[in-house]
């Protein structure tokens, strides 16, 4: 079988929401190339190196992120990314450096490198309990650790960028065994999922997205929590009688700005809303947008270019 191989190229910032754009056209795989992450195991004290280049010790800006399609949709597909990049570009203007977006292709026969990317996939350890592993890795929990599994076809939150990661932290520290716990915007439904497994009584989970609503639903079912979550295709929750302890939104600042009303309706007297995905020339308007409705910040965490939140209603 013939595939066409996609490279965008880009930023580190901007490697996973190129990379969630790619996943809504293949189920062939995704791999971003980022010397940055050698650089950053490098400064990891815990990582031991024999041998390294001296030339990827070197930050570079260019991120390659590569997807690959069947030939006989290939160039449908691709002027379906063109267009959503270019829309991408388009709403992230000032706020998140992407980079070129340029794109390029090469044919490719045969799909052995399916197998070959997936040898690169290892499990994620978050926050001292969560531990994010892929399908197909067997992986023996320590005592406490709580296994996340996600489908290796399946995208919008892994728990390697720092917005779902940062998230996942702040539910070890919040969530309580027994909590209802909310996710808007769920994505993969990594942390719903995640906190099921922390303790949670039960999730509640929306999206917009039709295909991350599935996703969700499969990666449930894949963790056998699909008794203890609903996921609805809906920017909020339709059921006003919900009502959690702990809230999540990993979006935009600008959906979580225009949101702020709204979004905290379903969190009770007393609860947590962890929000992520905030860049820093937006954190203040993130913060006074929700302070402004009566809640109070409990603290707020950095990792990269990205901020999280937490707030006490």
């Amino acid at each position: 079988m013939k595939f066409i191989e996609l490279t965008v190229h880009t930023t580190t910032e901007g490697s996973e929401l190129v990379a969630d754009i790619l996943w809504n056209y293949t189920n062939y795989g995704v791999t971003v190339c980022d010397v940055n992450d050698i650089i950053a195991l490098q400064r990891d004290k815990s990582t031991f190196w024999d041998y390294m280049d001296d030339d990827l010790t070197q930050k570079r800006e260019d991120v390659l992120v590569k997807c690959y399609l069947p030939l006989d949709i290939a160039e449908e597909n691709i002027r379906s990314v063109r267009a959503d990049l270019d829309l991408l570009a388009e709403r992230s203007a000032g706020f998140i450096a992407l980079g070129t977006l340029e794109t390029a292709r090469r044919e490719i026969e045969g799909d052995d490198w399916i197998d070959v990317w997936k040898k690169h996939f290892r499990p994620l350890h978050i926050g001292g309990r969560v531990v994010v592993c892929p399908e197909w890795i067997k992986y023996s929990p320590a005592e406490g650790e709580v296994v996340v599994l996600l489908d290796s076809n399946m995208a919008f939150g892994t728990g390697e960028h720092e917005t779902t990661s940062m998230c996942l932290e702040l539910l070890q520290k919040y969530l309580k065994e027994g909590d209802t716990m909310i996710d808007v915007g769920c994505g993969s439904g990594i942390l719903g999922i995640a906190g099921v497994k922390l303790g949670a009584r039960f999730a509640y989970m929306t999206d917009i997205d039709y295909v991350a609503v599935s996703s969700a639903a499969h990666n449930a079912a894949l963790n056998g929590v699909e008794e203890k979550v609903r996921i609805d295709l809906s920017d909020l929750l339709e059921h006003a009688e919900v009502r959690g302890e702990v809230m999540t939104a990993n979006i935009t600042a600008d959906i979580l700005c225009r949101l702020s009303e709204s979004i905290p309706k379903n969190l009770k007297e007393g609860g947590t809303l962890i929000l992520s995905g905030i860049i820093q020339p937006k954190l203040q308007q993130v913060i006074s947008a929700y302070e402004g409705i009566g809640l109070t910040l409990l603290e707020q965490r950095q990792k990269g270019e990205w901020f999280a939140l937490a707030f006490e209603k």
